[in-house]
């Protein structure tokens, strides 16, 4: 196999299908490791102030996931339409997807804020945290919405850029987002930092200073990327004389992509804060060990995560070129390697429960309890892993309401009634939840392994016109 180049041109006759999914893999799969770690960090950093701390993250975990996805959704449909038009060698025509990506996210991102910062002041109570939990949980909230803007910014823009056949230049700058949050963290967190015999002062602020350290390193790389976007040797590279006003035709073409996007990540995430309510009349103990317990399991997302990016980048460009049957050969590879590293990160997951959850928290119950939920999962990871290919090869088809569907059978037909069933109808506690998180995922495997196999994803493009 040859070497890429610096620039990589995905239709390189040079270049084996493999090196080119491998030169687009590796650098998602290492950005996300570095935000699984920096998720570790602030997790342990905060399991440092008690299981009070740890309990006020985990209410408002879920809806911030929910607010992320519809972020990654914008991404994802403006994402998707400008890689059909690299494709297709409309390099103007995905410069001005660009433009209205950007245009997009800076009107969501002000009305997000707007609207969680009211969401803050009701959510905890809505959950059922503890009385002691909620000031925190509300603090939480306001100052992670108070950063959407930023944060809508540099997931839209590493997302365009990545689409584009550039990983490299998100994996730098969000490494620089993860050092940046560890940092500030530690700063706000504490009221001092010990390096050695050296004592530096901190804030003190606890789980008030964690927000604001997400918040800030979050807004620093907001502004790389847009200096990236303007400034950058690229595909997508857009001068800022050029017109700025809505093109609707884009618009419309993005969002009937991105739509989809948004209701499959709405359908995961409002079912994850209903299992999360249920968690919460288990006790301060059992919503600890949830919340960590997902921390940890997150990890075995990185190499499916990082093959289903490259899996949507390279059907995207390559059925907007017109060529199924190099469409169909990235398809397959990507669903190939990427189910099999899940596999063996499964695997890992359950020799290691223990070891994972020691490292968010010295808290003997919680550690018990986590790492026994961790190996129920563990065998559900090879059927996850397949479904977030085939989720990544459908969306670089054009066929995002699959996804959506499929969610929203697992989720809300099975996963959250058999949790409630094993929850009131015997004395397995967290392990029912975790059970039935377990089927959701294996059902989700089914299905995406027989509409895979039946290839309508190659022409879900002609769903948007």
């Amino acid at each position: 196999m040859g070497l890429p180049k610096k620039h990589l041109d995905l239709f390189d006759p040079t270049l084996s299908p493999g090196t080119i999914i491998w030169a687009l893999a590796w650098p998602t799969i290492v950005e996300q490791i570095l935000q699984v770690t920096v998720t570790f960090a602030d997790s342990a950093m905060v399991g440092a102030l008690g299981e009070q701390a740890t309990a006020a993250i985990s209410v408002t975990s879920s809806t911030i996931w929910l607010v992320n996805g519809w972020m990654n959704a914008l991404a994802l449909g403006f994402g998707v339409l400008m890689a059909r038009y690299l494709g297709a060698g409309k390099q103007d025509r995905a410069k001005l997807v660009v433009r209205q990506a950007l245009l997009t996210a800076l009107g969501f991102g002000l009305f997000l804020s707007l609207l969680f910062i009211q969401v803050a002041r009701l959510l905890p109570s809505w959950i059922g945290a503890e009385e002691a939990v909620r000031p925190l949980s509300q603090q939480y909230l306001t100052i992670i919405a108070i950063g959407y803007i930023p944060n809508i910014l540099m997931i839209t823009i590493s997302t365009l850029l990545r689409l584009s056949g550039d990983t490299k230049r998100p994996l730098y700058l969000n490494a620089f987002n993860n050092v940046a949050n560890i940092l500030c963290n530690l700063f706000f967190i504490f009221p001092s930092i010990r390096i050695g015999a050296l004592a530096l002062p901190g804030l003190g602020l606890g789980v008030k200073g964690a927000a604001m350290a997400t918040t800030l390193a979050c807004t620093l790389t907001a502004i790389l990327l847009v200096l990236v976007l303007f400034k950058g040797d690229h595909k997508i590279r857009i001068p800022l004389k050029e017109r700025w006003s809505f093109d609707m035709s884009i618009q419309k073409q993005a969002l009937r992509l991105g739509i989809p996007i948004a209701l499959e990540r709405s359908t995961l995430s409002f079912g994850q804060i209903a299992l999360t309510k249920m968690v919460g009349t288990l006790g301060t103990t059992a919503l600890a060990a949830h919340f960590l317990a997902i921390s940890a399991e997150s990890i075995t997302y990185l190499p499916a995560s990082g093959f289903s990016t490259a899996a949507t980048t390279l059907v995207a460009q390559s059925l907007g070129r017109e060529d199924k049957p190099l469409a169909k050969r990235y398809a397959n590879l990507c669903v190939l390697w990427g189910t099999l590293m899940m596999s063996f990160m499964g695997l890992l997951l359950y020799l290691f429960a223990p070891y994972l959850m020691a490292l968010f928290t010295r808290v003997g119950p919680v550690i018990a309890l986590g790492s026994r939920v961790l190996r129920i999962e563990a065998f559900a990871q090879p059927a996850f892993g397949l479904s977030i290919l085939v989720f990544g090869v459908m969306r670089g088809g054009g066929d995002t309401k699959g996804p959506f569907l499929i969610s929203l059978a697992g989720m809300w037909l099975l996963r959250l009634p058999l949790a409630f069933l094993l929850l009131t109808l015997t004395r397995v506690g967290l392990a029912g939840i975790w059970i039935a998180m377990m089927s959701d995922l294996m059902l989700r495997g089914a299905i995406c392994m027989y509409r895979y196999r039946r290839g309508t994803w190659i022409s879900g493009w002609k769903q948007l016109h």
